[in-house]
Formats: C-alpha cells, sequence, structure tokens
C-alpha cells in the first residue's frame, strides 16, 4: 500500500493525517511516480484552513502541488518517459504521498545535477514568479520592487530579474537582507517608512512591482512608487486587487490566468532546472521532514517560522 496525507474538514494544521491509500496504477497517458520529496506551498495551508476557496469536501482529500520523483510505471501510450527516469511534478493534486498516478503533460525530466529537493520546490514558486514577470514584461533598464523577496516566489522572481538584466529592490526582514544580495537584489526593511528607503535606494523611480507579501503596506508601496498601475500585481491580494485598479494573478483572483500565461508557468521548470545545473538559479532549502510530519510542516509555513522551502520526504 502506498500512503498519503489528507483531511476531512477545514482546520488547523491537526487535521492532516497520514493514511494508507491504493497503490495507484497508471491511465492511459500518464505514468506512476515513486515521490521522493514534496514541495510545501503557502497555498497548501491556505486550502487546508479555508482560507482559499474550495468545493466541499465529500472525501478525504489530498495535499500538495509540487513533488520529485522517480517513473515506477508507464501507462498506455506513453512515449518519452522510461521507468526509473528522475522527474519533477508540476501542479497535480496529492504530492504529499509516498506515489501518485500523473498525466505525462505535467511531468518534466529532472537532470542529475539537480537534487530531488530542488525539483520538488520548482513548481507554483518558479512557475509564478515567471509569469508574473512576463505577464509584467520586465526587462533590461527596469527597476522592480518585490515585496517578500526572501520567500520562494520572492527569490525566484529575484533571480529571473537579475538575469534578465533588471535593477531589483526586495523587501525582506534584516536578518534575510545577506541571502537576497547573494541573489543580486537591494534589499529592504519592512515597517514604517519603507517607501521613504524605496525612494533613497532608488532615486530615478520604481517602474513595476510584484505583490508576494499581501499587506496593505505592500500595496500602499506600489502605487506610491510606480506610476503605470498595470505594472503593479500581486500574488496574494486577487479578491480586491481590482478595487486598487491594479493586476492579479491567482492569489484568490476572480481573472483566470490567460492560455500564455498557464503556458509560461509550465516553461518556467525545464528553464529553471537548466539554470540550476548552470549555476545560474539557487533554491534555498529549508527544513526536510518526513511526510508524517506534514502538520509540522504546516505550522512552520504559518508562522513564517523557516527559512527556505520546506520538504516532505516519504
Amino acid at each position: 500500500m502506498a500512503h498519503a496525507i489528507v483531511y476531512s474538514e477545514i482546520g488547523t494544521p491537526d487535521v492532516l493525517r497520514l493514511t494508507e491509500i491504493p497503490d495507484p496504477v497508471a491511465g492511459p497517458g500518464e505514468v506512476v511516480v515513486r515521490i521522493e520529496a514534496a514541495g510545501v506551498n503557502p497555498l497548501d495551508a491556505k486550502l487546508r484552513r479555508g482560507a482559499r476557496p474550495s468545493p466541499p469536501i465529500v472525501e478525504p482529500r489530498r495535499v500538495g502541488f509540487d513533488g520529485a520523483g522517480v517513473v515506477a510505471s508507464l501507462g498506455e501510450g506513453v512515449t518519452g518517459f522510461a521507468i526509473g527516469d528522475r522527474v519533477v511534478i508540476d501542479n497535480v493534486l496529492g504530492t504529499y504521498a509516498s506515489a501518485l498516478a500523473v498525466p505525462v503533460s505535467k511531468l518534466f525530466r529532472l537532470s542529475d545535477g539537480v537534487t530531488m529537493a530542488e525539483g520538488a520546490s520548482l513548481g507554483i514558486p518558479v512557475g509564478t514568479a515567471y509569469q508574473c514577470l512576463r505577464s509584467l514584461d520586465v526587462t533590461k533598464g527596469d527597476t522592480l520592487l518585490v515585496h517578500a523577496g526572501s520567500g520562494a516566489v520572492g527569490q525566484a522572481a529575484v533571480q529571473f530579474a537579475v538575469l534578465w538584466g533588471a535593477r531589483v529592490i526586495a523587501t525582506a526582514r534584516p536578518e534575510r537582507f545577506d541571502q537576497l544580495r547573494s541573489l543580486g537584489a537591494d534589499p529592504v526593511a519592512y515597517g514604517e517608512g519603507l517607501t521613504e528607503r524605496v525612494r533613497e535606494l532608488a532615486p530615478e523611480g520604481v517602474t513595476v512591482a510584484l505583490d508576494c507579501a499581501g499587506t496593505d503596506e505592500a500595496i500602499q508601496t506600489s502605487l506610491a512608487l510606480v506610476d503605470d498601475r498595470e505594472r503593479i500585481a500581486t500574488i496574494v491580494r486577487g479578491p480586491d486587487a481590482a478595487d486598487f485598479g491594479i493586476r492579479a494573478f491567482s492569489g484568490g483572483s476572480p481573472v483566470p490566468l490567460t492560455d500564455e500565461e498557464q503556458s509560461w508557468r509550465q516553461d518556467a521548470i525545464p528553464l529553471t532546472i537548466n539554470l540550476i545545473e548552470a549555476g545560474d538559479f539557487q533554491v534555498e532549502l529549508g527544513p526536510e521532514l518526513p511526510l508524517a510530519d506534514a502538520a509540522r510542516a504546516h505550522e512552520l509555513i504559518e508562522r513564517h517560522a523557516a527559512n527556505g522551502k520546506i520538504v516532505l520526504v516519504p
């Protein structure tokens, strides 16, 4: 039997439980992946506690969207993958598990130079960051302000923008400044006076802003500094972004991503794998916990009590 984390009611991390599940079987166009690492994202916790709307729970609900592992079996009609291949899973519900049946359209080959933990950390963070920056048309000569720059999405956004020739200013706690500097960003502390501190760092102005924090401070600072509201976006304040006249990408937004934006999110995975292998992108890894400790992982992510990406290992 395989194992998976499930929950049967909305609630605190304590609703998460490890359970036995039937061994998954690959259907047509699918493979079964033996999962070796599952990335923990804030979205997982928001869905579990009901902060992000979801359908009523009528059966135990699986958790997690990102993972990495090894192909264990092939379904009918599958080509391009073989048993034993190392792969990344992108945007498939249920990655908090020991095995999962995955459509091949949601799989990307993971090269030997990238660890399973790094692979499991890519899906939502790098897909979101890459799509947002493409949607905002960030390019050489821009000055980008990233709120919550030391988080997984923020760090990915910093690195893509720097690679493309933009200057990046990123907000964070002072103890996270060295990490941001290592990625090429100019760090600035949250809190009262943020707008003035950013102006001091960028007297020539800020041309684009990405909010990964969701605070009123982040929104108001972006509005004060960026003239073109079409170049301000949030990934957290989707429900009320329109009230500010800014853009929202997911984050509870009622406006769905376009087909092109969805495609950009998938494009980001193999691109980032190649960048990691080349030494041009880094994933900051945090605690690595057993699958059975999923509740602890959610506690850490909700309390912002861990630096780096939390990964569960079956």
